[in-house]
């Protein structure tokens, strides 16, 4: 508990404040002046500048904390696809795999899309899943069957057409996001975003239309349960 404060030590704002901050900002999409006017209508002065120090900071801590907290908890059937985007200028990708859920189990971004690219991201899921899938399912590109040759050759692979939708789906929100923050600034500037949204949204995408009222209130409470215990905000 004393390491968990000490995190915060040295901050002008209580913890509650500072997590709500990169809450808002990762779980909706708002920008920082957004996040600066929500607070500004609380009471709570604070620049756009010290919400983006805020989100620099806590936000992977509080992605590794969640993605710890889960394990590897996720599906065993792997949806995988990459997207491009454009930073300076120049194409790099953004690798994703989803599970049968539609939760985000890792993403990578990358400079290309080849075989040693699509290796990467496999060593790179396998270490945080700790187990091979059951099934993969992936587009049409080559990259990912000469990986999986290589990696999980007993995996079965299905690369029919339509079958991938699910990953494809779930690049809308990073598009959205993209748009916002008018491109990404950099690789690493990329990946340590994506990274914290994924997490946040994993924990607060529960899927309303397939329960009850009542049933989604109650798994609404425990991820905010969880959030709090995770940015040590009682």
């Amino acid at each position: 508990m004393n390491s968990k404060k000490s995190s915060y030590h040295g901050y002008r704002y209580p913890a509650v404040i500072i997590s709500h901050s990169v809450w808002l900002y990762h779980r909706f999409c708002l920008s920082l002046r957004d996040v600066e006017d929500l607070l500004a209508e609380r009471g709570i002065e604070v620049s756009y500048e010290s919400i983006r120090h805020w989100c620099a900071r806590f936000g992977p801590e509080y992605a590794h904390k969640l993605k710890k907290r889960r394990g590897s908890s996720l599906g065993d059937t792997w949806y995988l696809d990459e997207v491009f985007t454009k930073i300076h200028g120049e194409h790099v990708y953004l690798w994703r795999a989803v599970d049968q859920d539609g939760d985000t189990i890792d993403l990578l971004v990358q400079k290309r899309r080849n075989k040693q690219a699509a290796k990467r991201f496999f060593h790179k899921i396998l270490k945080g899943q700790c187990a091979s899938p059951r099934r993969i399912v992936t587009d049409k590109l080559k990259s990912y069957s000469a990986a999986l040759r290589e990696i999980m050759p007993a995996v079965p692979h299905c690369s029919d057409r339509y079958a991938n939708n699910r990953a494809e789906v779930s690049h809308e929100p990073t598009r959205q996001r993209e748009r916002l923050m008018r491109g990404f600034k950099s690789i690493g500037q990329a990946q340590r975003f994506l990274t914290v949204h994924a997490e946040v949204g994993n924990l607060f995408r529960i899927g309303r239309h397939l329960m009850k009222a009542h049933h989604y209130r109650e798994f609404r409470s425990r991820s905010y349960y969880e959030w709090q215990q995770v940015t040590c905000v009682q």
